[in-house]
């Protein structure tokens, strides 16, 4: 059995990060193992939210990870709440990454072209150096932006904009970035890439539904690197998450009774094994 750990927080109610990461990667047959990075009593939508870090106990658990010689076949980070832990998470990188292990980075600290609370430009400046680490990195076109000092184009910037971006990216080290969240020209809704070595670029789009919630991009991260795990190859996995992600927000968009802080994706993840069954 593959296995897979992904350093995170945990929000209690919410449905994002590794309360998404840990039904969505189980589902498809992979092991997960976690990191909590905190935990909080729900996702920061909600207000008055309970907060407990975890920093100091990152580095006891890879001490005792170690020890026992754990290995894995994918890293997978998604929110980080400080410099501090994107330290850490870069000596677990160096400590568990296996000859075949990937690396998953999804930089989530923006959106609509500004940093979450409690994150400046220092911030945004580390975590690049962090998916400079990294074989993969997902970031939305506001992450992008704030990590290369970018002026934020907008949600609906051009294919060559976004082209351009991920350029920027690749010269400051990045090895594949993925800008996801990416209105493409032909009017549909998805992904483009680069791949640093053979310069190729990818893109990928399905029917956008006009409905925006948030855990998305913790869905989206974690179908791709179950799918990259399970052997599919990058560009298949990004598709299969990028069609998983739209079937749980249309399933969400048109369920009248759901709830307006995620998105339905346990009612799609039988699709989700369909697509993995099919590609």
């Amino acid at each position: 059995m593959k296995r897979i750990v992904s350093i995170q927080d945990i929000s209690c109610v919410g449905k994002c990060s590794l309360t998404v990461a840990l039904p969505i990667i189980s589902s498809m047959g992979v092991e997960t193992s976690i990191v909590p990075t905190a935990v909080l009593s729900t996702h920061t939508q909600f207000k008055g939210f309970t907060f407990r870090d975890l920093t100091d106990d990152m580095l006891p658990i890879l001490d005792h990870w170690k020890k026992e010689g754990f290995k894995f076949d994918a890293i997978y980070t998604g929110y980080l709440g400080s410099i501090r832990q994107i330290d850490i998470v870069k000596e677990y990188f160096d400590a568990l990454k296996g000859k075949n292990t990937a690396i998953v980075v999804d930089p989530a600290m923006a959106d609509n072209g500004k940093l979450y609370v409690g994150f400046d430009e220092a911030f945004a400046k580390e975590m690049l150096n962090l998916c400079v680490k990294a074989d993969i990195t997902l970031p939305n076109i506001s992450e992008a932006c704030l990590m290369l000092g970018e002026e934020y184009p907008g949600e609906e910037a051009s294919d060559d904009v976004i082209c351009d971006l991920l350029k920027k990216l690749v010269k400051a080290g990045c090895k594949f970035p993925v800008i996801t969240g990416v209105t493409l020209d032909n009017g549909t809704f998805g992904f483009i890439g680069l791949n640093s070595e053979s310069g190729e670029f990818i893109s990928y789009g399905t029917t956008k539904v006009p409905y925006k919630s948030h855990g998305t991009g913790d869905v989206y991260a974690s179908a791709f690197t179950g799918a990259l795990t399970l052997g599919k190859d990058v560009y298949t996995a990004l598709k299969i998450a990028t069609d998983f992600t739209a079937a749980s927000i249309r399933n969400t968009y048109e369920d009248p009774d759901s709830v307006n802080y995620a998105v339905n994706f346990e009612a799609e993840i039988p699709y989700l094994l369909k697509l993995i069954n099919e590609n």
